[in-house]
Parts: C-alpha cells; structure tokens; sequence
C-alpha cells in the first residue's frame, strides 16, 4: 500500500475526500486491505462528505458507527437534508433543523462541517437567507458551507450575509455562474467541491487542474482550514483525484 503522508501541515487543516467512501477496484492497493470501506478509507484520507443525510434520516446507531471507524483527526462533512433546502427552501425549516442536528450530533468530533446545497431554481433572498442562517447559527457554533446555484447568489450582498453568520460559499465545479469557482462568503474556511469536467460525477481532472488547484489550496490554507471533496463518483475518479490533491500537499518537504 502505498499511503499518503498527513505529516506535513503548511497551514490550516486540509480536509481532502470524497463524497461518500467507495473505494474503486483500481485505487484499493493504495489503502489498508483489511476492515470496513471507512475503516481502510479513513486510514488514508482525512475527510469524506456525508451525502446520504441529504436523502434521508439515520439511526444514532449508524452515525455512531461511523464515528467509532474512523481516526481522531478525520473529519466528516454532513450534508443538510433536501426538506430543509428543496421543499422549504429555507422558510420555517426550525424543526427540520432541530432533527438533523440531533441526528449529526452522534458524530461528536469528527463533524467537521454542516454543507447546505441549494437547489439551482433557489435565488437569493436577503429576508429568507438572513433568517435561516441565523437560525442555522442559533443551533450549530461549528462550521457550516453553503452551495448556492442559482447566478444571483454571487454577489457582494449575497457574499457580505454569508460572511455576516460566519458561512463559507462553497468554490465548484463546473461553475454555474461567474465567480462560482472561487470560494466567498465568509474567509476563515475554503470549500472546493468537485463534480468533474467536462462531464460532471463522471470525468477525472487532469494533472494540470489538479496543480493549480493545490496551488490555490495552499493560499487558502494561510486563512483557515480548507476543505477538498471530489463528487465525480460515478466511475471512481474522485478517489484518485482527492489522493493525488493530498499528494501534492502533504507529501514530506525535500
């Protein structure tokens, strides 16, 4: 097995991951052969996103069991549930908010971020936004990133609410909108999500994306932890994709 050294820390916490634990047929060599998929995954990466909690609930029992998997530096990302943000769209969402929050609770230390994907048809509302994420802060100190993805979301009001609760927007790609591809809202977190392109879930990045973007990584580790999560699952690139960004920040200095 050939691991990836988190022994290097130029900065602020990387957490580099997927979405989900798969681990694809090609990369297993990279990781520990033995245990769950999260046990041998969580060996080699220090972060996964949570998206499953966007579909549906879960039993304590199984949040629980995650978090006894994993080491004490990994750090999950559990992604707000599609009631809250798809069929309320932020508006009297109190309740929903409470029930999630229990349930990801069970993870203790290692929820590492609470991520809220808006739908793309969802367009900023000062009123409706500004509500929500001071009930969202009201409820949860720890750190919270937004992904908005419809094109009125970036812009200086949209950025200076966000800033304003302390929420991270989330860099994507591809971009929906200009500026989508560079984190905003507030800067004392960084959250790069990777759909793959030119296909989303579908497409590996190549070497030379993958260098600017630690390249870009890096600066934003001066500023505050920085997360990396590759969402182009459908064929197993993002497990390469996340190791290679790990690399390229983490390898022992020369």
């Amino acid at each position: 097995m050939a691991a990836v050294s988190r022994a290097r820390n130029d900065g602020a916490p990387l957490y580099a991951g997927t979405a989900g634990w798969t681990l694809p047929r090609d990369e297993q060599p990279r990781f520990p052969g033995e245990g769950s998929h999260l046990r041998r995954y969580a060996a080699v990466l220090p972060a996964a996103e949570i998206n499953t909690s966007f579909y549906r609930s879960h039993r304590a029992s199984t949040w629980e069991r995650w978090a006894a998997q994993v080491p004490e530096d990994f750090r999950f990302s559990a992604k707000l549930p599609r009631a809250i943000t798809h069929t309320a769209r932020l508006v009297d969402a109190d309740a929903a908010l409470d029930g999630f929050l229990a349930e990801v609770g069970h993870l203790g230390d290692r929820l590492g971020c609470v991520l809220v994907q808006l739908p793309p048809s969802l367009r900023f509302g000062a009123e409706v936004a500004g509500a929500f994420f001071r009930a969202l802060r009201e409820r949860h100190a720890g750190a919270v990133a937004c992904e908005p993805r419809h094109a009125t979301w970036f812009t200086p009001e949209a950025d200076a609410l966000l800033a304003g609760a302390s929420v991270a927007r989330v860099a994507a790609d591809p971009a929906r909108a200009p500026g989508a591809d560079e984190p905003g809202g507030w800067a004392g977190l960084a959250y790069w999500r990777l759909h793959g392109s030119p296909r989303m879930y579908y497409s590996a990045y190549e070497p030379a994306y993958l260098a600017a973007l630690a390249a870009r990584i890096a600066e934003a580790r001066r500023r505050g932890p920085v997360w990396c999560i590759f969402d182009n699952t459908t064929l197993g690139a993002a497990t390469g994709n996340a190791l290679d960004i790990l690399q390229r920040l983490t390898s022992p200095a020369e």
